[in-house]
């Protein structure tokens, strides 16, 4: 409420002071008889009508000084003090008005008068220090929806209407402002009017307004809540029949083709979940060549590759589209040696999906690896990093046996993942060395490894 309830308060103080003072007077000084007195009925009407005028003055200048700076309120304090200390001056007056009525009843009447309109001044000064200083109201906040800021909704119908209705009080506190205030929360251009919070689990009906929102909108921002939204369905697997079924996978795959990135994220999330289903997964593949592409080109250990990454992780699961991506094996190996821990966490998992794959291990180890990739083997990385790079040795060199690929070592270039693993004799070296890791689980999956060599 700030200095302006402080001001009004005061006004009224300083009439029912009075008023006070002039019945101390009544009481005790006694009165003239035959002085006329006014009439006391429609002075006190008169003084009942001031003070409740000053009261609502106050209450309305209270609410339209809540926002005031701390520059008005100095500058308040300044008036009213400077108003304060004019009492004298009032005294004054009140005296010169009395000499002129005469009596002591004429001087109080005239004091508690004069007391009135300095009352009545001081109220006036209140309402235009809050006029020109202003108030302050914050600009509605938006949803955060999705993975980065996690967790704020839109707003409820019965939010937006309850705003809506308070919006228009503070709508006039701003036109009556003569300046801009120092800060506003930020707003995002256009109404924002989606029918659902991220988190709610929707039926059919309702899914299908949210992909006919996704496809007629072209704001990124409703296109994100969107996204999101249909990604946290296509959690539950009867969502991810009912997502295929309404036609919502072209609708989601079509915004992977945006510049924007996190449009980009959250389709690839949205696509992440929907291929648990096998039979998305029949409908996905038309775009796992664009996905790995863009995945190897966008900028280093960004949300987006990682969404790419666990999407073609998720298409890899099974043999049915592995080869889909057997051309991107050299860009695979220079982001496990170029990416940061997580990168290499995610990409070790899908360079173990094709290295479980028999099929896939003539194209795997015959692809150019840098020869730093031997750092991996090396007990300074955590239990995670080694058992994911153990695993992709051991299944390499199992399906190199199965296979037969021993013999004819001669087609494989020096550079090759198979002259790293099998012919250099260096990773074979770097794992013996981790014999004596400290973790127990690392130790275990040493010495299994060392067992089949």
């Amino acid at each position: 409420m700030g200095r302006t309830r402080e001001a009004g308060c005061v006004a009224a103080g300083v009439v029912i002071g009075a008023g006070a003072c002039y019945c101390v007077y009544r009481l005790t000084w006694g009165r003239d008889e035959n002085e006329i007195i006014w009439n006391e009925d429609d002075d006190e009407e008169g003084e009942s009508h001031d003070i409740s005028e000053t009261g609502k003055g106050a209450k309305a200048n209270a609410g339209a000084g809540a926002g005031a700076r701390l520059q008005g309120d100095s500058k308040a304090k300044a008036e009213v003090a400077v108003e304060l200390k004019s009492g004298p001056d009032v005294k004054a007056e009140a005296h010169s008005k009395a000499e002129r009525g005469g009596g002591l009843e004429a001087k109080a009447k005239a004091l508690f008068s004069t007391l009135k309109e300095q009352a009545s001044a001081k109220a006036v000064k209140a309402a235009k220090l809050g006029t020109i200083f202003g108030t302050r109201a914050l600009a509605p906040g938006l949803p955060c929806p999705g993975v980065r800021g996690g967790g704020c909704h839109p707003v409820r119908n019965g939010a937006r209407a309850g705003s809506k209705a308070s919006g228009k009080s503070k709508g006039r506190a701003r036109n009556k402002s003569t300046r801009t205030p120092a800060m506003l929360w930020p707003v995002r251009k256009g109404k924002f009017n989606f029918p659902y919070k991220i988190d709610d689990i929707l039926g059919a009906t309702d899914l299908q307004k949210v992909l006919n929102i996704l496809e007629r909108s072209n704001d990124p921002f409703i296109q994100e809540v969107a996204l999101v939204t249909l990604g946290n369905n296509a959690a539950y697997s009867f969502n991810q029949n009912a997502i295929r079924e309404l036609g919502g996978l072209p609708i989601i795959a079509k915004l992977i083709k945006t510049k924007d990135p996190i449009i980009r994220e959250k389709a690839y999330n949205a696509l992440n979940n929907l291929s648990v289903n096998s039979e998305n997964q029949g409908k996905i593949k038309t775009y796992i060549s664009q996905v790995c592409d863009d995945t190897m080109i966008c900028r280093l250990d960004s949300a987006v590759q990682m969404a790419g990454l666990r999407l073609l992780t998720n298409m890899t699961v099974t043999n049915h589209y592995q080869h889909l991506l057997s051309y991107s094996f050299p860009d695979f190996f220079a982001l496990l040696f170029l990416g940061n821990y997580f990168t290499k966490i995610q990409i070790m998992k899908l360079i173990i999906n094709f290295t479980e794959n028999p099929a896939m291990t003539r194209e795997l180890v015959s692809c150019k690896v840098p020869s730093e990739l031997i750092s991996l083997f090396n007990k300074e990385w955590d239990r995670e990093i080694l058992l994911n790079i153990l695993t992709l040795f051991e299944n390499i060199n199992d399906n190199i046996k199965n296979e037969g690929l021993a013999s004819s070592r001669k087609e494989f270039s020096r550079s090759s993942l198979f002259f790293l693993f099998k012919e250099s004799g260096v990773c074979v070296k770097k794992i013996k060395a981790l014999a004596n890791h400290s973790d127990l689980v690392v130790k275990v999956k040493v010495l299994k490894v060392l067992t089949k060599l």
